[in-house]
């Protein structure tokens, strides 16, 4: 989004309140009454692990602040290398540099990112090597994990990075998106609530602007099971002494705006000392386009908007979220989006 685009759209949305709803409302994350917020997933034993009950941690130690549980990038790699390495793109992936033209002057440009990273486990009443991997990385699997986004195939052609030069910063170095042996996905999220209307106004206001806020969000996936080579580093990033027995992964490399990239990532071990239970531990990581959340200055000038930064509608802080899905803000999206994979498997 152009910013002042942004700054239109929020204003108008804004003043479509009531003055105590502009004061700091908050809307917590919808909750599962099986979820459960720990600081560490890895610090829970196991043993007390119980059928039906989902772990979750997204490193928020203060969630009031708006930017709380977002890492840069290069940060994340410091920190948590084996984390990046599982969850970026793929292990090489850098922050994007592509040409930019402004007013007619072609400008290079470096993208910097911030991520937020979702941790969840939770068991599985069933061996590992009965779960049927290859039976969820299908199209309707992934429809069902979210109903409000909608999804069609997409043609490994049409891939955007692919397809267009501009995008070329987005291709994998060693394989092309979406070659064999896995799925490719066009997905689609209308945004909820007061957004839609908000959009309408401020592109209302931005007549003869070369490029119009969407009011949707779309983006580009690929569906796969990892091959055991890519398996077999997981149990370090699980921490959890079993061997791997196989991993599910959705990579969103392209995104129309807001967002950089995305994954989502469930990996299968047998329960250490019980076999005929399952351990899953999923990830979902989401990159952020760090000048969406940059807008501090911008806001402070408008009264009406101190309380309504990117950076609070994106972590779920703001009176403007909804939903259950992607317009509730990314931890309730994360939350929603193990828990319903847990349900899939337990009734399987």
């Amino acid at each position: 989004m152009h910013p002042s685009a942004l700054l239109r759209l929020s204003a108008l949305l804004a003043l479509s309140l009531p003055a105590q709803a502009q004061e700091g409302m908050r809307q917590q994350p919808a909750t599962s009454d099986r979820i459960k917020d720990v600081p560490s997933i890895e610090a829970v034993g196991l043993a007390t692990l119980k059928p039906g009950t989902v772990l979750f941690t997204d490193h928020r130690d203060d969630p009031a602040k708006p930017e709380n549980g977002l890492v840069p990038y290069l940060d994340w790699g410091r920190v948590r290398p084996a984390e990046r390495a599982a969850l970026a793109p793929y292990p090489a992936y850098a922050e994007p540099d592509y040409m930019q033209t402004l007013n007619g002057v072609a400008k290079r440009r470096h993208e910097t990112l911030k991520v937020y990273v979702a941790q969840g486990r939770f068991v599985v009443p069933r061996a590992a090597e009965s779960i049927d991997l290859a039976s969820y990385a299908t199209l309707g699997f992934v429809a069902k994990m979210d109903p409000v986004i909608k999804h069609k195939t997409l043609n490994p052609a049409d891939v955007t990075p692919t397809k267009d030069p501009a995008a070329a910063f987005a291709k994998r170095p060693d394989r092309p998106w979406c070659d064999l042996g896995t799925v490719c996905i066009e997905s689609r999220y209308d945004l909820e609530g007061k957004l839609p209307l908000g959009v309408k106004l401020a592109n209302k206001l931005e007549d003869g602007a070369a490029k119009k806020v969407a009011e949707f969000v779309s983006f580009q996936s690929e569906v796969r099971t990892l091959p055991p080579a890519e398996t077999a580093p997981l149990a370090g990033l699980t921490k959890i002494d079993a061997p791997v027995t196989g991993g599910l992964e959705q990579t969103i490399f392209w995104v129309n705006q807001i967002l950089r990239f995305g994954k989502f990532l469930a990996v299968f071990q047998p329960m250490p000392g019980d076999p005929g239970k399952t351990v899953v531990t999923t990830y979902m990581a989401l990159a952020i386009k760090a000048d969406v959340l940059d807008r501090k200055q911008e806001y402070a000038r408008v009264p009406v908007l101190k309380n309504l930064l990117p950076a609070q509608v994106l972590m779920g802080n703001s009176s403007f979220n909804t939903g259950t899905s992607i317009s509730a803000g990314l931890p309730t999206y994360a939350r929603n989006r193990m828990t319903a994979f847990a349900d899939a498997l337990a009734k399987n």
